[in-house]
């Protein structure tokens, strides 16, 4: 039996423009220009417009309606091209602006504003090659090591066996060798810079470089003896029971344990690079402090000069002037208009863009305008993602897309948005502090220290109570490993 109902529902569902924005939001300005170049790849209706000129689709303050999603549908009959307007596309007079009245030939363009630095880099594995390339081998030795410099990490170990190695040579290259020829060159590559570079661990990486050190210096071949002999000790920092197993003086045990702390334990980390986008900091605000006034500017990569293409506006005057208009010239028009309203929305997303990321800087700046101005981190506020959603009235999500991928320049240095938000912690007068502070007034009471005898958590909590702040032990020892601080035992100095 048939029955019919009537029901009452509340969806949310995002449009495909409003998708694209939050994509577009969380780009970083690093990235945004391939963004762009791949938005101008599929389509040929968006280019850059000449610096100063305004994109006629897109008046400042005018605004477009997405098409309904029907509304280019063909439906079979033969009339569904019949009534295709374009007049707003193809619309003569004021809109038409001559190219030379954008541009004064006395002053030159500034070309500068679009270039991004790039940093010309040599990679850690690169670097060993090009040493490799200076050696008197045979093809099959150079095969070989090739492969265990290929098997380096980036720290500069090579923590595969040289079983494995052999097995990858045997499989992937058809090398037939061993383990000795495999230990044999590892004994090379040990010899290249940086040094201590092709170790297993981290006690024959030390070891190695302190060989290349003069012995008759001052505290090398206690340091080599202490490494050797006394390795866990001296990670442990039981120095006492070093200084007595080997009879040393104060002066001696300084000496070797200064010649020990100057080795690199990462002999690749200077030529390690983290992913393109993350290999160098480009900042998306900048903040200048103007005689006690704080000016935010935004970076002209956000801002790029994008328009509807002029020759696809011709085709449309083209097909606007003509008289016979058959069904394959109405299909064309069809797509032209297709493509003009995904750039109106790409041109409108990047404008919308701007607009959220000036006005979340701007109420991040107002919250914690004392920081700017004198660069102070225990001035800052208690600040969470809602306490800017509210002034900006922004969603939450949006706001946390722009403070997790978005960096600001001051003249104190380059932060990350995500810097600026912190938790409250309750002072003894009952007002509210910015975890940050505490953090800052933690690491400052550790750097003042007595190396010799390096405050414990529990001191440091003792102190940081006699300051009137609320606080626990367990969240000092949380807040001493966010700051990649040690416990006092390991900070402990001769």
């Amino acid at each position: 039996m048939l029955k019919q109902t009537q029901q009452q529902k509340l969806l949310q569902k995002l449009s495909p423009q409003q998708i694209q924005l939050m994509k577009l939001l969380q780009v970083p300005t690093a990235v945004l220009e391939e963004r762009i170049k791949e938005e101008l790849e599929e389509n040929p209706a968006l280019e850059y417009g000449e610096d100063g000129q305004e994109d006629e689709f897109n008046k400042e303050g005018e605004e477009f309606e997405a098409p309904a999603e029907d509304e280019f549908e063909p439906d079979g009959s033969e009339n569904e091209y019949d009534n295709i307007d374009i007049s707003e596309y193809v619309s003569e007079g004021d809109d038409e602006i001559a190219d030379y009245k954008l541009r004064d030939d006395n002053y030159p363009e500034q070309d500068e504003s679009r270039t991004i630095p790039v940093r010309v880099e040599t990679t850690f594995h690169d670097h060993l090659l090009s040493q490799l390339g200076m050696q008197t081998l045979s093809d099959r030795e150079r095969r070989i090591a090739e492969q265990i410099i290929g098997s380096i990490d980036d720290d500069g170990y090579l923590r595969r066996e040289t079983g494995a190695i052999v097995d990858d040579l045997s499989f992937s290259q058809n090398v037939d060798t061993n383990e000795e020829e495999i230990r044999q060159l590892i004994k090379l590559i040990q010899t290249f810079d940086p040094p201590g570079v092709c170790c297993t661990d981290l006690k024959e990486c030390l070891l190695l470089q302190l060989k290349r050190k003069n012995p008759d210096d001052p505290g090398v071949s206690t340091a080599t003896q202490i490494l050797e002999n006394y390795f866990d000790e001296f990670t442990k920092k039981h120095y006492e029971k070093i200084q007595r197993s080997l009879n040393l003086s104060d002066e001696d045990l300084r000496e070797a344990i200064g010649q020990i702390i100057k080795l690199n334990p990462k002999p690749g980390g200077n030529y390690s690079v983290l992913n393109k986008a993350e290999s160098y900091v480009i900042p998306d605000f900048f903040i200048l402090n103007n005689n006690g006034k704080l000016e935010l500017s935004l970076n002209s990569k956000n801002a790029p000069d994008l328009r509807i293409s002029e020759g696809y506006r011709e085709m449309l005057k083209e097909y606007d002037r003509g008289d016979k208009k058959d069904k394959r010239q109405k299909e064309a028009v069809l797509f032209i208009k297709q493509k003009i309203d995904a750039a109106k929305w790409f041109i409108d997303a990047i404008k919308q863009r701007q607009h959220t990321l000036l006005s979340t800087m701007e109420a991040i700046m107002n919250y914690q305008h004392e920081f700017f101005l004198t660069g102070d981190e225990t001035t800052m506020k208690p600040m969470i993602l809602k306490d800017i959603a509210d002034i900006t009235q922004l969603d939450i999500s949006t706001v946390s897309r722009v403070a997790n991928s978005k960096y600001v320049q001051t003249e104190f240095g380059t932060f990350k948005l995500k810097f600026f938000f912190s938790e409250s912690l309750s002072t003894d007068s009952g007002e509210e502090v910015s975890t940050r502070e505490v953090k800052k007034i933690l690491a400052d009471m550790i750097g003042g220290e007595n190396k010799r005898k390096p405050l414990s958590d529990e001191n440091l909590t003792k102190m940081l109570q006699d300051k009137g702040y609320n606080i626990a032990r367990r969240t000092v020892a949380k807040y001493r490993e966010q700051l990649n601080i040690p416990v006092a035992r390991l900070r402990k100095e001769l």
